[in-house]
């Protein structure tokens, strides 16, 4: 049975997490999209969306089973049409909050935990204006990517949850 999952919410909601946990149980090939959006430059800046839907294909195409986690709306739309199932993490701002400060260090991400904590503020500023954004990383467009999937789905709410 063919497993294809895509995770998609605000920054802290979770999907990390669940990525993992759904990877392991089911043995599943796992992209973290954060790893594939942003260049590598002093200040944040998106690559190309050709860039990561190049390294988006290539992935779906190297593995027939696979989950594909992350908040930017544009690249989970890539992989939708491949995929088999989509959750939607929609916790709480403040849920997301605890999940920031919560969060263990990510060493794919950064060089330290001091390096991590040094943008919790950021990040927390960035999780409180989820629904005021209107571009990929939205609450809305967030809605509209679940709305308008035509697949198995489903909407995970709070930060105890099973899979």
């Amino acid at each position: 049975m063919e497993k294809r999952v895509i995770i998609f919410g605000n920054s802290s909601s979770g999907k990390s997490t669940i990525a993992k946990k759904i990877a392991k149980k089911y043995e599943l090939a796992y992209l973290d999209l954060d790893i594939i959006a942003w260049a590598k430059s002093a200040t944040p800046q998106r690559k190309p969306i050709q860039e990561s839907k190049t390294y988006i294909d290539q992935f779906i195409q190297a593995n027939s089973n696979w989950v594909i986690e992350g908040c930017y709306s544009d690249l989970i739309k890539l992989a939708a049409p491949k995929s088999t199932e989509a959750i939607y993490m929609s916790l709480s701002i403040d849920s997301c909050i605890q999940n920031a400060k919560d969060r263990p260090w990510e060493p794919h991400k950064y060089e330290s935990k001091a390096a991590q904590d040094k943008n919790l503020e950021m990040l927390i500023n960035w999780i409180k204006g989820y629904s005021k954004r209107a571009d990929t990383f939205s609450q809305d467009s967030h809605n509209e990517l679940f709305e308008n999937y035509p697949k198995l789905k489903r909407i995970i709410s709070q930060r105890k949850y099973e899979i």
